[in-house]
């Protein structure tokens, strides 16, 4: 159990954390930069966003840890079924009330940008490990 912690869930709670800080502090940013003082959305809000960026998180965990040789190919059997998984979260909250008309196209942009900056983040960091080993 120890060794599942050390390897996987700890990176990835790490990466959790870091991801939904990062998103919550932005929002917030861009709230007070409108003049706007309190989330018109309300908790809700942030419980979809916790989701979305967990669904994040795993479709990334799945990407380094399928055993496919060529990143890009991995990125994109990670990305594909989680995007619609995230998809279908979006469809699921419209039922709890009314989404939107651009929500489709916010969750895509939102996500596709989430899931690149993981992704080249960890591919920086790699190849500056690889790189540093050899010396």
């Amino acid at each position: 159990m120890k060794q599942l912690w050390n390897k996987i869930l700890k990176n990835t709670l790490l990466i959790y954390c870091g991801l939904y800080t990062f998103a919550t502090i932005l929002n917030s940013i861009l709230y007070l930069a409108q003049g706007i003082y309190e989330d018109p959305n309300g908790n809700w809000h942030e419980l979809d966003r916790a989701i979305i960026v967990l669904i994040g998180v795993l479709a990334f965990e799945f990407c380094i840890h399928i055993k496919v040789k060529n990143r890009i190919i991995s990125a994109f059997i990670g990305y594909i079924p989680t995007l619609l998984l995230a998809f279908g979260y979006v469809w699921l909250a419209g039922l709890r009330e009314p989404l939107v008309k651009n929500a489709y196209s916010d969750i895509f942009i939102n996500y596709t940008m989430m899931f690149l900056c993981t992704c080249i983040i960890y591919n920086i960091v790699d190849i500056a490990r690889k790189k540093k080993s050899k010396f």
